[in-house]
């Protein structure tokens, strides 16, 4: 029976059941890739991983095999090869396996297999046979958002055929060069003369993308060359002098040497505030800490007579001095910065004055050089002169938001683009974007090709332009790892008080060599045998292919969570400088196109209403339109929103609510979700209680003998359905942060299963208020764990919660009343070893407070918050291995219950807006996964999330 057949739909292997914990530890691993990973071919917010996009695509496209009971007879049999395709997908979502041609070779069978079922056809079983079946007969990838190129490079990569498009022309450069020019030019010999004569001595070996890899280094290189000849002299060699010796005597080997600066580390100042000190420039600086490693710190040291200063450096500081260094000449958190020479207050408030008046200047703290390592000199005079003299042959003149909130330079006088950069670094630049039009005169001069030296070139535009994103003045030293860090480690544009430059000819960290090196490899690494995949620029509601039937996977944007196209602005405008003769239709703008972006922003619609209204309309013709997509096959749409929005009905989230009100608006029901694990945050972020997972949803059009339902019907159904998907959340060990959105999705699926659910009045119920409903059931369901815990836990937990106490100390009487109603005393607490009575007063022990050495297996009285305290404990002060072996220890039902247990905490935290302690229990939770597998001393299988049978 084929799925054509109006008695039985048949369902994709993504609509039962995934092998949800190795999909997301592949997917976290790969975060941390960098050699020929596609994130790292130009920058763009929030990429899915490819682990999560390869599987669900995967998952999407090969049917479950309960779909096919003359195949497979029984639940067994079904079950055994739901097994084996799970041992498909582990394979798949390795990323050593991206290139593995057995690997992909078992995917693409699978995935042939269903087609040819479905077609009533023998499925075909040699690679090139697999390969040319789906390419024939295989059903397209659609993703009308596909921003960085994700979704349509792993459709590539599975052999099918792709069409992605995007309203944001940076997103489309970014995907075109991902997946449309580099099989277009595969197999084709280098044309650079090094290349070409090897190639002619020793042969040539057809490696896809290889030849276009080798002359996008050459070029790249005689760029770098090129423009080292032209702006050479603005980045002169640095001597060790006497002076540096004297001040860091381990230079003293050094002496007299001349060193390739890889780094300027800059202060912003602004005028004293007093007026004793007659307006003269004083730093903000956050740290005077230049190595942490090599404890090397800037000393300011001040003329009293002039009230001029300069820095000096020292190495081998005492922890002391690390520690006041640490501190710059900050005054406190959001309390501005103190005046090294008087000692003054200097408010933000007064630094924007200055600043918007044209009176913020800098200052050289240090030079950074190469020497087998990092040398740290200081500065002089005319190092400072060099840079301050240059003068770019071009520079952007694009003005930037003012009411945009995440861009904070503009309230700092720093309003247009050519701000974020300094004239030695907009120098660099310019040279490196006016040798684009050279390259492609080179590269013709040794081919006869009327299109290849456009593809080279655009490369070689985009190095430039991620080049930018390491040579601006919004970029940091990171002074742990001894690099430029880059201007967008979150989506915004911060305020860096202490900036680095970086030396774009140097051969360290931030140079444009190491730009193109990165570019290269992602295009040596593109698939091989690969079909070609359509990129466009088009709207969302414009985008769908209709003269084929199609299959959707996206990731739509995130309502308000980024201003895509002001953030491209960025690089836009260097892109567009380089590249608009090539590509005149991406570039005919002057800016990128924001008025049909598909984001609910505030700042470009005059207001939340407007926004929101926009939001929901454009996702309705989105949705809409993805109605004409294959019937054989669920949609899927990842989605990642956090924003509570409390309201007397309950707490909601607006992104959410006018997503999913498009969707089912549209006709679409939810036939199963998924969280997996898409936004790991990097070093940089790891201090905040960050969202990171996706969800995917997984769509069907909703039968047309859908069943209306009450609002009674509706909380019933969510009673009895959600606890046991909130229970398979938590033993998938979704890191609280997740969990409510996470609920999301088996509740929405309750919900989208009704063709309405009537309220009281006989009015349909919004998403909004099912939203509140869910995660009110969500709130009971986590409550009613308490009652699963031992009696002190119980009241410790109470305590914890009742008037935010937390670890806050109480009065010892109403301590005593709320232990006896949980069956214990305060001295049974105590002696439980979790809280501390004394002189009337109460309180629980914070986990650093609790004794080291504990071993949960000989503990006479043991609870479940001590199992959850003493992991935090452990894990703070001794790292992971410490905390896995304590959990190794813990009896198994108090492993349930603790992990319960740092749910509910969390939630508590979080509703009382107690961030630190939230932090710990989030990210107790977001390792627990990693804890149990080091804990368990064999390899036990890991746990499958199902999803519930059909009704």
């Amino acid at each position: 029976m084929t799925a054509s057949s109006p008695r039985r739909r048949v369902r994709k292997l993504i609509e039962v059941a995934l092998p949800l914990a190795a999909i997301n530890a592949a997917s976290a691993h790969e975060k941390s890739i960098k050699h020929g990973h596609p994130s790292t071919l130009h920058l763009w917010w929030a990429r899915r991983p490819l682990a999560a996009c390869r599987a669900v695509l995967f998952a999407q496209l090969v049917d479950d095999p309960g779909s096919h009971p003359e195949h497979f007879a029984g639940e067994a049999a079904q079950q055994q090869e739901r097994e084996r395709l799970f041992r498909i997908i582990e394979d798949l979502v390795q990323w050593k396996n991206v290139a593995n041609e057995t690997v992909l070779h078992r995917a693409q069978t699978e995935i042939a297999r269903s087609l040819a079922w479905q077609r009533g056809e023998t499925a075909p079983q040699k690679p090139a046979e697999v390969r040319s079946y789906l390419a024939q007969h295989g059903p397209p990838i659609c993703d009308p958002f596909c921003g960085g190129g994700s979704i349509p490079l792993e459709a590539q990569r599975l052999g099918l055929r792709a069409y992605g498009s995007d309203l944001n022309p940076v997103a489309v450069l970014i995907s075109k060069a991902l997946v449309e020019i580099p099989p277009r030019f595969a197999g084709r010999k280098p044309v650079n003369p090094e290349s070409a004569e090897r190639s002619r001595s020793e042969g040539w070996r057809n490696e896809g993308a290889q030849g276009l890899a080798e002359d996008i280094r050459y070029y790249g290189r005689w760029m770098r060359g090129e423009a080292e000849r032209r702006i050479g002299h603005l980045y002169p060699k640095v001597e060790v002098t006497d002076e540096a010796v004297r001040q860091q005597p381990g230079l003293a080997a050094l002496r007299g040497e001349e060193l390739t600066p890889m780094a300027y580390l800059w202060a912003r100042t602004v005028p004293s505030p007093n007026p004793a000190c007659r307006g003269a420039q004083v730093p903000l600086i956050s740290s005077f800490v230049l190595s942490s490693k090599q404890q090397i710190i800037a000393i300011p040291k001040v003329n009293d007579a002039s009230n001029n200063y300069h820095f000096e450096l020292k190495a081998g500081v005492t922890k002391e001095e690390m520690e006041q260094a640490k501190k710059g000449t900050q005054a406190g958190k959001r309390a501005g910065f103190i005046c090294r020479l008087s000692g003054s207050p200097i408010s933000f408030s007064y630094i924007k004055s200055e600043a918007q008046a044209g009176r913020m200047k800098q200052k050289l703290m240090a030079v950074v050089a190469e020497n087998k390592g990092r040398v740290y000199l200081p500065p002089t005079e005319s190092t400072e002169r060099i840079a301050e003299k240059a003068s770019p042959s071009w520079k952007p003149d694009h003005e930037l938001p003012l009411d945009y909130h995440p861009f904070v330079p503009p309230r700092y006088g720093m309003t247009n683009l050519a701000d974020l950069f300094t004239n030695r670094q907009l120098a660099a630049l310019a040279t490196l974007s006016d040798l684009i039009a050279e390259v492609k005169e080179n590269i013709l001069k040794d081919t006869d090709s009327g299109d290849y030296e456009e593809a080279v070139t655009t490369y070689l535009a985009m190095g430039v332009s991620k080049q930018t994103n390491r040579l601006s003045n919004l970029c940091f030293w990171d002074n742990t790892g001894q690099k430029i860090q880059q201007v967008f480690g979150r989506q915004a544009l911060s305020m860096i008080w202490d900036f680095c430059e970086a030396n774009p000819l140097s051969s360290s960290s931030g140079n444009f060599i190491g730009q193109v090196d990165y570019l290269a490899n992602v295009v040596k690494a593109s698939p091989k045998n690969a079909p070609e995949v359509s990129v466009m620029q088009a709207d969302s509601a414009d985008s769908i292919p209709h003269a084929v039937p199609f299959v959707v996977a996206t990731d739509p944007p995130y309502y308000d969570y980024m201003a895509y196209a002001d953030l491209s602005d960025f690089f836009y405008n260097w892109l567009r400088y380089s590249l608009r003769s090539l590509w005149p239709n991406l570039f005919s703008t002057v800016q990128t196109p924001k008025a049909a972006e598909l984001t609910a922003l505030e700042h470009r619609r005059g207001g939340k209403q407007e926004a929101d209204a926009h939001f929901l309309n454009g996702m309705k013709n989105a949705f809409r339109n993805m109605l004409a997509s294959d019937s054989h096959y669920p949609i899927t749409v990842f989605y990642a929103f956090k924003q509570a929005e409390n309201r007397n009905s309950g707490t909601t989230a607006t992104g959410w609510s006018s997503f999913l009100q498009a969707l089912l608006d549209c006709g679409f029901t939810i036939d199963g979700t998924w969280p997996m694990r898409t936004e790991l945050t990097g070093a940089l972020k790891k201090r905040k209680n960050a969202l990171a997972s996706s969800i995917v949803l997984v769509c069907r059009p909703r039968p047309e003998d859908a069943q209306e339902a009450t609002r009674g019907q509706f909380v019933s159904a969510l009673r009895r359905e959600l606890p046991p998907a909130v229970a398979r959340l938590q033993e998938a060990s979704i890191a609280p942060v997740d969990l409510a959105q996470a609920a999301i999705g088996p509740g929405m699926e309750i919900f989208s299963r009704y063709a309405a659910v009537r309220e009281a009045n006989d009015q349909p119920m919004a998403v909004h208020d099912a939203l509140a409903l869910i995660n009110e059931a969500l709130d009971e369901i986590l409550s009613e764990q308490d009652a699963d815990y031992d009696s002190e836990t119980r009241f410790a937990l109470t305590w914890f919660e009742n008037q935010k106490r937390g670890f806050s100390p109480g009065p010892y009487g109403e301590a005593e009343t709320l232990a006896m109603a949980r069956n214990v005393s305060v001295a049974g607490v105590a002696e439980a070893g979790i809280l501390e009575a004394g002189a009337g007063r109460v309180r629980l022990l914070q986990p650093a407070e609790l004794p080291g050495g504990w071993n949960p297996a000989s503990d006479d009285r043991l609870t479940t918050w001590e199992c959850v305290h003493h992991m935090i404990r452990a894990l703070e002060s001794d790292g992971e291995a410490a905390a896995a072996a304590l959990l190794a220890l813990t009896p198994a039902r108090q492993r349930d219950a603790a992990r319960e247990l740092a749910y509910r905490l969390y939630a508590i935290c979080e509703k009382q807006s107690r961030a630190a302690d939230a932090l710990r229990y989030n990210t107790l939770m977001a390792l627990w996964g990693d804890l149990s597998r080091q804990a368990d001393t064999q390899t036990t299988p890991q746990p499958t999330l199902a999803l519930p049978e059909e009704e």
